[in-house]
């Protein structure tokens, strides 16, 4: 991948990953595995996290752990952060990207499936991050991120349960860089916008609406994998040392609403 970092910024570090087995967050677990770090990847489907974990060692050279586990369950969270500190000696970063999202207009969406979507998201937002400060990052201090969306700034039809999900990690983010920053825990969240390739790409602007969608970008570009993953580097990388309790839009100006009443969108 293309960089401007040093490829050694975070040689011995070691990361977790929730949803590292694709998408945006398998682009993060690559940027960070090609700046030295050693990760562990997260999810629910042990196959594709298996695949995911040999291709990243292979493309990197990097040690990569699949770990099986279910955001929505403390017990299975805290096994696969114990693993990993037991694999790695270490646990320094934490990326929170486990998400679950469709459209579904409010009068038609089931009280289950809005439930679900913020025990993925915002729960597990939570149970991951306290485990991980339990167990390594309150007597060490290190990097939390949170994958957030901008779903929720001004609203988004047919995203209720997900705007909701979004405006709670952002409060999580900002909570707990005021409570966990004296210890010397950066926390902050990326808001991706539009990303080209993603399975949420394709669920949420399929093909008939890509030219509206462009059309409605400032960038008039569709976001990539890298331009998260670079974002995320930035923010562990000592460059942002002093960015904390942030979340950071990485859209293309795709949210901003004075440009989309000037195209009549």
């Amino acid at each position: 991948m293309k960089t401007v970092f040093r490829q050694d910024i975070l040689d011995g570090k070691v990361a977790f990953i929730t949803g590292g087995g694709s998408g945006i967050c398998r682009g993060i677990a690559h940027a960070m595995m090609a700046h030295g770090a050693r990760v562990a990847i997260v999810g629910r489907k042990e196959d594709r996290l298996r695949t995911a974990a040999q291709e990243l060692t292979e493309a990197t050279g990097r040690a990569c752990l699949p770990c099986v586990a279910d955001v929505r369950q403390p017990d299975q969270v805290e096994a696969a952060i114990d693993r990993t500190i037991a694999e790695f000696g270490a646990l320094d970063i934490v990326v929170n990207g486990a998400a679950g999202n469709f459209l579904a207009p409010a009068a038609q969406l089931s009280y289950n499936a809005f439930k679900t979507v913020l025990e993925i998201d915002t729960i597990g937002t939570y149970n991951v991050t306290r485990a991980a400060f339990d167990r390594a990052l309150r007597d060490r201090g290190g990097h939390v991120i949170n994958i957030s969306a901008t779903l929720h700034y001004a609203a988004t039809p047919m995203q209720v349960h997900a705007s909701a999900a979004k405006a709670g990690i952002d409060a999580i983010t900002r909570t707990l860089a005021v409570e966990w920053g004296p210890l010397g825990i950066q926390v902050n969240g990326i808001a991706p916008g539009p990303i080209d390739g993603t399975e949420g790409m394709s669920r949420l602007a399929p093909g008939e609406f890509r030219d509206r969608y462009l059309a409605s970008i400032p960038l008039r570009r569709f976001g990539t994998v890298e331009d998260i993953a670079q974002c995320a580097l930035w923010l562990v990388s000592g460059a942002a040392s002093y960015v904390h309790g942030e979340t950071v839009v990485v859209d293309g100006g795709a949210w901003l609403p004075g440009y989309g009443a000037l195209l009549g969108g």
